[in-house]
């Protein structure tokens, strides 16, 4: 079966940023991203969250659609609550070099038990 145009654009989903266009003023970016969807490494039953960005650039600002493309990314891959907050993270600091950042990912409850997973970095000066 062919793969759709949608399906195809999240596969090939990567994290794309532009100059920041007010570099050396502090400023905050808040992201909410509620559709956050994965699959648990044991179970293999889906999780959802709501991924909530939050951070001050340096000389690079990342594209909100290509952000949405990445994060959709991860619907069918099993991984951990711990570990997605953790590569989120990465990939965020790698693509955008920021000055700080903070990823909360919030897990909706499954089985009576409500996980949040807030993983930060911070620019060495």
């Amino acid at each position: 079966m062919e793969m759709k145009y949608g399906e195809r654009n999240i596969a090939e989903g990567q994290l794309i940023t532009f100059p920041n266009p007010r570099v050396g003023r502090r400023y905050n970016i808040d992201i909410t991203l509620p559709e956050f969807t994965c699959k648990c490494p044991f179970s293999g039953y889906p999780d959802f969250a709501t991924i909530h960005i939050s951070y001050i650039p340096n000389e690079r600002v990342v594209e909100l659609k290509a952000l949405k493309l990445y994060i959709n990314n991860y619907r069918d891959r099993y991984i951990s609550h711990e570990e997605t907050a953790n590569q989120i993270l990465d990939d965020f600091v790698a693509a955008c070099d920021p000055m700080e950042v903070t990823v909360k990912a919030d897990f909706t409850p499954r089985g009576n038990v409500h996980t949040v997973v807030e993983v930060r970095h911070q620019k060495n000066a």
